[in-house]
């Protein structure tokens, strides 16, 4: 399962770079979200992949603590996927004024053979 978390963040990590080169600013939006998710996703896995733990403690249970998920990421992971929602937000509202006062979605302002 290791494996596959690793592999799903390399790729996300490697399109997100690659959209964030491009000439275009939509695609340079999408290039930071693919970052956000795959920093999520690795925050979210250093509280250990375990599937049908409980993250909070039964009162009056003492046990070992190796049976429980850690809430601590989760918690991370979810105040990032809000703050990356509005921060997307913000950079929509942007990439349309820019495109409206310059006419050009590119990043630096002008189209290639102009």
């Amino acid at each position: 399962m290791e494996l596959v978390v690793s592999i799903g963040i390399g790729v996300l990590v490697g399109s997100g770079v690659w959209l964030l080169l491009r000439p275009r600013t939509f695609q340079v939006v999408i290039g930071l979200c693919l970052l956000s998710y795959a920093v999520n996703l690795f925050i979210f896995s250093t509280g250990g992949l375990r599937s049908g733990a409980a993250a909070i403690l039964a009162p009056g249970e003492a046990g070992s603590l190796a049976q429980y998920a850690d809430p601590v990421p989760q918690a991370l992971v979810l105040t990032a996927i809000v703050i990356g929602f509005a921060t997307t937000a913000l950079l929509l509202v942007l990439l349309l004024a820019a495109r409206g006062l310059t006419g050009t979605d590119h990043v630096d302002g002008r189209e290639r053979g102009r």
